[in-house]
């Protein structure tokens, strides 16, 4: 994670202010940088950001107008924030959390990678002994897009039980893709829980115990 300043900085020199609507998309269904830009923004407490349902792919088929032009940068004011303001996990706190059966760890990657059946990306297969696979994939329907705010809601309700929202801790392989549950959970209306930044990647390098189900 960026320092706030670090990431205020940047956030101005691409012409966003506090003030701004923020619109994000990406290539892959709004669900990989999109929605890790939505977090951070949403970290910070800025008021006007949302996510382009389905990403590049949903704005071409419906037939908005594409460019390979680079958009002239608007100048504006410095934006300004000082901490963080939505929660996060560190190592140490999902070590001791994730067998408490008054919290919940939960990983979004595909099954196949949080069964141990292959790593294609780090150098561990395996999952946080404790966590439970909920893959961020089910969050959307055959065309890329968002399930309904009341499907998605009613899952969440049946995998979160009676747990509440600050013992929820989500994650991912490198704190991407978490975001995109995040995103569910916030538009299914529900509290938006802890992210593990540090996911599957800096757990599987630290000498933590895995779990395997294959």
């Amino acid at each position: 994670m960026p320092t706030p300043q670090q990431f205020a900085e940047t956030l101005t020199s691409i012409g966003i202010s506090n003030n701004s609507h923020v619109i994000i998309y990406d290539s892959k269904n709004s669900s990989n940088a999109a929605a890790r830009l939505w977090w951070m923004l949403k970290a910070m407490g800025h008021k006007k950001v949302q996510v382009l349902n389905g990403g590049l792919a949903a704005a071409d088929r419906a037939g908005m107008s594409m460019t390979n032009e680079m958009s002239p940068v608007k100048k504006t004011e410095a934006y300004t924030f000082t901490n963080w303001q939505l929660p996060l996990a560190q190592l140490s706190e999902v070590e001791k959390k994730a067998m408490d059966k008054n919290y919940l760890v939960i990983d979004v990657r595909d099954a196949y990678r949080y069964n141990g059946e292959s790593e294609p990306i780090d150098l561990i297969a395996g999952h946080i002994p404790g966590a439970v696979n909920i893959p961020f994939t089910t969050n959307l329907d055959e065309h890329g897009l968002f399930l309904s705010p009341e499907i998605l809601r009613k899952k969440y309700e049946q995998e979160l039980h009676t747990i509440p929202a600050e013992n929820i801790i989500v994650h991912c392989g490198s704190g991407v893709t978490a975001c995109h549950s995040l995103l569910a959970m916030a538009y299914a209306g529900l509290p938006i829980p802890a992210l593990y930044v540090g996911s599957w990647s800096e757990w599987s390098r630290n000498n933590k115990p895995i779990a395997c189900n294959s």
